[in-house]
């Protein structure tokens, strides 16, 4: 084994958050070198990108990279979400929200934009090795030491002053530190694939804004569909196994999961007719059992960014906007660490950030219990709270300005009941 190497920070993934984290470093002059296993650009879904994203990007220095690929990369203008249900529509508009900050963004094909922002923070002076993968983790020393093996297959030691695990799915340091905690969620599947929509001047549909839409049949389960601007989109169902089950679908890895995610499909009258004209021509994909939690998010010489600490759900594209923010919080810590200064990581940085994504959980948890859903389609809402809702929506889970911040779960339950009720008055006026 080679000499041991060393750097300023250590981050393992070169993701949007260990790019965002490795671009915050360079612009404080820290030496920076990124551990990436996989090769750029590789798929990845999490297309939908919210508004509250934009300010972690243009404080990170890559916001104007992603505008000058926006054409070039067919990313599609984003504005909102539009949900669906049989016939029931509805739809969010994020410029008509709560909170300050930007009310758009784009969806994305994750391999291109994730690549962009790697290029952006290498050209900004991180050392980002591709193709090279961590194999053990020691933490136990004031400086934390990675071992790596290379390209060629060769290990080598490297070590940092600090630690940051950027690594999302593959989840390296909850691995190696046992660090891992079950999620309180049921297991949920994903099953998806980039599509050919064939959607073409349907006055329903619109491209600028994800939609969301509920299974006519069981309201557990539920569709993505993320158009990119050159008539492609990102399409995907998510349920528990007995739903797939229902469908013939055993778990085996040979599956035929594109006639199964056909067969789901043809099984839902509202969002067949929406695209009836799509083209399955990319391999369908699954992803089971997502959900993850951590018993710690960092310690005085090591943190978990994004993903590698928690992952919710898909259900409201909170993925990249967590591992962003995460970036943020932690990279002045960071700093802080590397000037000698102390930091309590735990008042600091996981319940600040905890408190975000709480607000997400309890959005999340709302919406399979049905409750969120209730609210969405609800035709009696008060605009107030309608810009309310949409600041959530739009990624602004840690605005405590905010009413419905306070208490999530609760008001959102409180809320639900309140349009439930005005349903059913509605629907006794229509009867008399």
């Amino acid at each position: 084994m080679s000499t041991l190497q060393h750097t300023d920070v250590l981050i393992i993934g070169a993701g949007p958050s260990g790019s965002s984290a490795a671009a915050l470093l360079r612009q404080k002059g820290y030496q920076v070198t990124v551990i990436e296993k996989q090769y750029f650009p590789r798929f990845s879904i999490g297309e939908s990108l919210l508004p509250q994203s934009m300010v972690f990007l243009e404080e990170a220095g890559l916001l104007e990279t992603v505008r000058e690929h926006v054409e070039e990369d067919a990313f599609q203008f984003k504005n909102g979400a539009a949900f669906l249900k049989g016939p029931q529509r509805s739809f969010y508009d994020f410029t008509q929200k709560f909170s300050e900050g930007p009310g758009t963004t784009w969806q994305v094909r994750r391999a291109n934009f994730d690549h962009l922002l790697a290029k952006q923070a290498g050209k900004m002076g991180a050392d980002i090795r591709f193709g090279h993968e961590v194999t053990a983790v020691d933490v136990d020393s004031a400086h934390p030491i990675l071992t790596v093996k290379d390209e060629q297959g060769q290990s080598y030691q490297i070590q940092g002053k600090f630690l940051l695990d950027a690594s999302g799915f593959g989840r390296i340091l909850p691995k190696f530190l046992d660090l891992e905690s079950p999620s309180d969620f049921p297991v949920r599947r994903a099953v998806f694939t980039h599509i050919e929509d064939g959607i073409l001047d349907d006055p329903e549909f619109d491209r600028e804004k994800i939609l969301i839409a509920v299974h006519e049949k069981d309201h557990r389960a539920w569709y993505w569909l993320i158009p990119f601007a050159d008539g492609r989109s990102s399409f995907g169902v998510v349920a528990e196994q007995d739903f797939f089950e229902k469908y013939g679908y055993d778990g085996s890895p040979d599956y035929d999961l594109e006639a199964l995610q056909k067969r789901i499909l043809a099984d839902d009258v509202s969002l067949s007719k929406v695209l009836r004209n799509a083209k399955h021509d990319t391999p369908v994909r699954t992803l089971v059992g997502y959900s993850a939690n951590v018993k710690q998010l960092a310690s005085h010489n090591y943190a978990l960014l994004g993903n590698a600490g928690e992952f919710l759900d898909p259900v409201f594209s909170s993925g990249v906007t967590i591992a962003l923010k995460s970036s943020s919080l932690a990279i002045p810590l960071v700093d802080q660490v590397l000037q000698g200064q102390s930091v309590d990581w735990m008042a600091q940085y996981e319940k600040p950030l905890r408190k975000g994504i709480q607000v997400f959980r309890a959005y999340v948890e709302s919406w399979y219990t049905g409750e969120f859903q209730d609210v969405v389609f609800s035709k009696n809402q008060d605009e107030k709270i309608r810009r309310m809702v949409a600041s959530l929506l739009a990624g602004y889970a840690w605005d405590e300005t905010n009413p419905i911040y306070h208490n999530a779960k609760q008001r959102l339950s409180t809320l639900a009941e309140y349009c439930r009720e005005a349903k059913m008055r509605e629907t006794m006026t229509d009867g008399t």
